[in-house]
C-alpha cells in the first residue's frame, strides 16, 4: 500500500511540473510573440523623439477603437527609428525628416503630419516680421540689439528648448543655427517658453504653433503667419514633416497596415491637431 501512495505522489507531481512548464512556455512565447515587428496582435513604432504626442494621440485612438491590438513606441530618435525598420527590428519607422537619398532605396516616407514652429516675441514687442536670416542671426549672437531689426532700443533675449528637444532641432535645422545658439535660458517646456516670453518684453522665443497663446505675439517669417494652410501649402518656411517609414517590397503585417492606413487618413487628422502638429494637406 505503501508503495502505490508514493507512486501515485510522483506521478501528481511529474503532472503539476509539467503543466508548470507548459503554462510558463506558453506566457513566454506569447510575451515574446507581442513584442515583436510583425506580430499579429502589435504594431512596433521606432524612432524619433519628437513624434511622441502624434504618436501617442494616433495610437490611442486607434487602440481605443481595435482592443485586440497593441501599439508601441520606442523613442530612439529618427536616425535609430530608420535604420530599425531597415532592419526589419520595428514595423513603422518614425522620422521627424525627409529621408536622405540613400535611404529611399530601400525605404519609403509617408508625412502623416506637419511640425510648424512659431517665432514668438511679447505683445509689447513691436516688431512683427523676421526673416530667416534675422533669426539665425538673432540666435547666434550675430544681432543682439531689437533696434538691428526695427525694434525698440533693448536687448534681445534668446529663449530656447533644452539640448534633447525635437522641437530645438526642428528649429535649429530651419535656421541653421546647429550647435550655434546662444541662449539666455534652455527650458524644458513649450510651456515654460511661452511664459517666460509673455513676462520679458525683450525675449524672443519658438514653440509649436499649436501651443502659443495670446500672452504671447507670433511674428511672420519673411510676410507669411504661421497658420494650417501656410503651413500646409509650404508657404511658412519654419516647419518639418513628420514622416512614417516602411520598407519597399516588403508588406507589413494586417495590423501594421491597417494602422498605418488609418494614421494617413483624414480621419487622424483631429488627432493630429490635437497634439499639436497641422495634419496634411488632402486632395479635393
Amino acid at each position: 500500500m505503501k508503495k502505490i501512495i508514493t507512486i501515485a505522489a510522483v506521478l501528481t507531481l511529474m503532472v503539476g511540473a509539467l503543466t508548470g512548464c507548459g503554462a510558463d512556455g506558453l506566457s513566454t512565447s506569447k510575451n515574446a510573440e507581442s513584442g515583436k515587428a510583425g506580430s499579429s496582435k502589435t504594431v512596433a513604432t521606432d524612432g524619433s523623439t519628437s513624434m511622441e504626442k502624434v504618436i501617442g494621440f494616433l495610437s490611442e485612438a486607434y487602440m481605443e477603437e481595435h482592443g485586440d491590438i497593441k501599439v508601441t513606441y520606442n523613442p530612439t530618435g529618427s536616425s535609430s527609428g530608420i535604420q530599425a525598420v531597415a532592419e526589419g527590428r520595428c514595423d513603422i519607422g518614425l522620422a521627424s525628416r525627409d529621408l536622405k537619398e540613400d535611404e529611399e532605396a530601400n525605404l519609403q516616407g509617408t508625412v502623416v503630419a506637419i511640425d510648424g514652429i512659431g517665432i514668438i516675441v511679447n505683445p509689447d514687442n513691436p516688431v512683427s516680421d523676421l526673416t530667416i536670416e534675422q533669426i539665425g542671426m538673432i540666435y547666434s549672437g550675430k544681432i543682439t540689439n531689437w533696434k538691428e531689426v526695427g525694434g525698440s532700443e533693448a536687448p534681445i533675449v534668446c529663449i530656447g528648448r533644452e539640448a534633447a528637444s525635437g522641437t530645438r532641432d526642428g528649429f535649429e535645422e530651419v535656421t541653421g543655427t546647429k550647435d550655434k545658439c546662444k541662449y539666455s535660458q534652455e527650458l524644458t517646456s513649450t510651456g515654460d517658453v511661452v511664459q517666460t516670453v509673455s513676462g520679458n518684453p525683450n525675449a524672443i522665443g519658438y514653440a509649436s504653433v499649436a501651443s502659443a497663446n495670446d500672452t504671447v505675439k507670433m511674428v511672420s517669417v519673411e510676410g507669411i503667419k504661421p497658420t494650417t494652410k501656410t503651413i500646409q501649402d509650404g508657404e511658412y518656411k519654419v516647419q518639418r514633416n513628420f514622416v512614417l517609414v516602411t520598407k519597399k517590397d516588403t508588406a507589413l503585417s494586417k495590423a501594421a497596415q491597417e494602422f498605418f492606413d488609418f494614421a494617413t487618413s483624414s480621419q487622424a487628422d483631429s488627432f493630429i491637431t490635437e497634439a499639436g502638429a497641422v495634419p496634411v494637406k488632402r486632395a479635393g
